[in-house]
């Protein structure tokens, strides 16, 4: 005689139905965490306002953090939680954190807003003649809020060299700077560098001087007291007077032995008074650049 076993699927229906009868009875705890989303800005910009969606139902407790600021306040879930202007004022990373009967959170990022101000440094603030990438600027867009502005914009640098020259260099920013390098002009004077963003301007002035002696030139007299010697009016090779001060090497050679005098450039010369009394040898040199040099016979 054969048996027959049949099995049978549980019916989803039923299942549910048993359940919800267990429920009934107290066997089975009903009480569950409520899904609740929270969907932050894709958007967010520095000092404009903003908003948050959520789902769900009741109140919950809502925590904001960001760069430079934190807040704390109850919100109503299925609405949206503004955020204020002034609680959007730094550019950065924000922490969003919504507590019910659990917690969830979620990070957006706020960027710079439109620039507003441009930091234009230049180095250095004085310069010879006739270098080449010798003048460096450096520019930083900031919002009004003084976010560094990320966005790429384009600053335009202008350089204005004494003699009449000029240079324009439109540059697009990098991760918030722009920078340039540019020769120095032919001429002694005032260099004036602009960097400009739309209706913002910066100007900056970088003081062109001479660079090294050129062509170093002396001549002699006997006096009472010995022999004058003076340079002649001590340019750069672009002709350029070279700045008062800069110090000019006077050296006497004779039977006696070597001596030298330092003396600075006064009025565009350099002149000492040497006690020669013999045959002598008298050059001159301001740091590598050596003049010419004189043969002085005895007294």
């Amino acid at each position: 005689m054969w048996s027959s076993t049949t099995t049978t699927t549980p019916n989803r229906s039923a299942g549910r139905a048993a359940f919800l009868l267990l429920a009934a009875t107290g066997l089975v705890s009903t009480s569950f965490a409520q899904t609740v989303e929270m969907r932050p800005p894709t958007a967010a910009i520095a000092g404009q306002p903003n908003a948050i969606q959520t789902s769900g139902s009741g109140e919950a407790t809502f925590y904001l953090l960001g760069p430079a600021h934190t807040s704390k306040q109850l919100v109503n879930l299925g609405h949206e939680i503004q955020l204020p202007a002034d609680q959007l004022r730094a550019a950065g990373k924000y922490l969003a954190i919504l507590c019910s009967s659990a917690c969830q959170s979620a990070s957006f990022f706020v960027t710079a807003a439109s620039p507003a101000s441009l930091s234009f440094l230049v180095h250095p603030s004085r310069v010879p003649v006739k270098q080449e990438n010798a003048i460096s600027g450096v520019a930083f867009p900031f919002d009004k809020f003084s976010n560094l502005v990320l966005s790429p914009v384009t600053v335009d640098f202008q350089l204005k060299l004494s003699g009449g020259d000029s240079l324009s260099r439109p540059t697009p920013t990098q991760h918030g700077v722009a920078w340039f390098r540019a020769y120095s002009g032919n001429h002694a004077g005032a260099a004036q560098l602009v960097a400009s963003l739309g209706d913002l301007s910066v100007r900056r002035v970088v003081q062109q001087v001479a660079s090294d002696p050129c062509n170093l030139r002396i001549r002699a007299q006997r006096t009472a007291k010995g022999i004058l010697v003076e340079t002649e009016p001590v340019r750069d090779c672009s002709g350029n007077p070279v700045p008062d001060g800069t110090i000019v090497t006077f050296t006497e050679t004779g039977p006696g032995g070597k001596s030298t005098v330092d003396m600075p450039i006064k009025l565009g010369v350099a002149r000492v008074e040497l006690l020669a009394s013999a045959p002598a040898v008298i050059s001159v040199a301001s740091g590598v650049v050596m003049g010419n040099e004189l043969r002085l016979g005895a007294q």
